[in-house]
């Protein structure tokens, strides 16, 4: 018998966390950190609802941080197993990590409690950590195999295929294969190679983010964010742009250059003010291997698809500061994605209340976050205890995304339907309106049995 159980992601964009049982192993799929509200925060300090100990390994479809921000307290509680991930995922991993430890720490030690792991704890987790290729089959315990594909959601995402083998009788062995989507894609992207489809399995783990909507075509989101730094250059305004380290800040880093190199736009002062960002874009340089065709024909034909004439990457705090001595206009890309904490506070702290200034949202903002209040029409908000009226322009521009939508989830499991015996779909990683409408259009429309598991669901396979 093999079983699983939803521990993390369960009506629930962020917290991914799912436990394989099988008579040999204890396989963990994800294991991220729970974001966007106070609730969340408590949350993540509870011990696993599993002994961590006796988890044979971890298999991580991608770094950010809500799939791999609980590692280092698995680790803490006693996980010696390995974390498999492919190469990309593990240097991501790494200075994410770093990252989040640096935040979990600031926050803890505000509020006068330990914090939830440490600098220790990180450097332990990236010993266990083993690089993996894209296509090639691995035996991670004695009853179970895993293959990685190509996810097309941020360099290195994985799409993870699992074979649990199930001894059905004492002279008969069977397998089950079960495939977590991980965060699926929204090609065509700028970099990224498109999202692989996968022709069989038994049972489907599906993120369901955008279960509920289709976002804008890529030759719209274009002209949308051009649009978008005309209009805060001809106010003389400031561009926000709350940005993920991850993917986001690297699409709009390609997307401005097209832009300034056919003169769409003004030449503008385009500040980068993420250390991480920053981090995360050498690594994106050192694969370029992962690139889609359009990608790596630019890069070998010449073009340094990272830099351009007036952009210009802060690294120092005293850098991030002197960012305020520059007129507008000017673009500002900076962390957290969904205003949570970084940079980005200190900057719509100073530009919220001005009209001539825009703040524009590319990523999905969970609810409870500032950037969500703020997307949903909020006239105050509260930055560091202060606050702060909200004046400028509010655009959201869906395209950018990194997820797929409606669409894109449907026809990526429909076509797992058509070739293989598909018995069931779970869907994840989404809030409850979402993910119950996906559920409910995969049962019309592709006759399969669906439903969206709740935290400490646990079912056979």
């Amino acid at each position: 018998m093999a079983t699983l159980t939803f521990h993390g992601g369960a009506r629930s964009v962020t917290g991914a966390n799912y436990l394989i049982e099988t008579k040999h192993s204890k396989i963990l799929v994800d294991c991220g950190l729970i974001q966007g509200t106070r609730h969340a925060e408590k949350e993540n300090y509870k011990k696993f609802p599993y002994d961590a100990a006796s988890i044979d390994a971890v298999l991580v479809t991608h770094a950010h941080i809500d799939h791999t921000g609980r590692l280092p307290k698995l680790v803490k509680e006693g996980f010696r197993g390995k974390i498999f991930m492919t190469r990309p995922t593990r240097d991501f991993t790494e200075i994410m990590l770093q990252d989040s430890q640096g935040i979990v720490a600031e926050e803890a030690e505000r509020e006068g409690r330990e914090p939830l792991y440490s600098k220790e704890d990180v450097v332990g987790t990236t010993q266990f950590i083993e690089g993996v290729e894209y296509g090639k089959k691995i035996q991670v315990t004695e009853d179970v195999r895993c293959r990685f594909r190509d996810a097309g959601h941020i360099l290195g995402s994985a799409i993870i295929e699992l074979w649990l083998d199930r001894e059905a009788s004492s002279a008969k062995r069977e397998t089950v294969k079960i495939v977590f989507s991980g965060d699926l894609g929204n090609p065509p992207v700028p970099l990224l190679r498109p999202t692989e489809y996968i022709n069989e399995a038994d049972y489907v783990v599906i993120e369901t983010t955008y279960g509920d909507r289709l976002h804008e075509k890529r030759e719209e989101r274009k002209d949308l964010l051009e649009d978008a730094i005309e209009d805060a250059c001809e106010k003389g305004g400031v561009l926000m742009v709350p940005a993920f380290a991850l993917e986001r800040t690297q699409e709009l880093l390609y997307e401005i250059n097209s832009l300034v190199e056919n003169h769409q736009i003004h030449e503008v002062p385009v500040f980068i003010d993420s250390p991480l960002a920053i981090d995360a874009t050498k690594i994106y340089r050192k694969y370029p291997e992962y690139y889609n065709k359009e990608a790596t024909y630019l890069i070998e034909s010449g073009d340094q698809v990272f830099q351009f004439p007036r952009l210009k990457f802060t690294y120092s705090t005293e850098e991030s500061k002197a960012i305020n001595d520059v007129p507008p206009p000017k673009i500002i890309i900076a962390g957290s994605g969904m205003s949570t904490g970084g940079r980005i506070l200190h900057h719509e702290r100073r530009y919220l209340p001005d009209p001539k200034s825009l703040l524009l949202i590319i990523g999905y903002q969970a609810a409870g976050t500032l950037g969500r209040r703020i997307f949903d029409g909020e006239k105050d908000v509260k930055i560091f205890e202060e606050s702060i009226a909200v004046k400028c322009g509010v655009q959201a521009i869906g395209g950018y995304s990194a997820h797929a939508d409606q669409e894109g989830l449907y026809k990526w499991v429909a076509h797992i339907k058509k070739g293989s015996r598909l018995k069931k779909i779970f869907a994840v990683q989404g809030e409850e309106g979402p993910a119950l409408e996906f559920v409910q259009l995969v049962r019309d429309h592709l006759g399969v049995s669906a439903e969206a598991p709740m935290a400490g669901d646990r079912v056979e396979l």
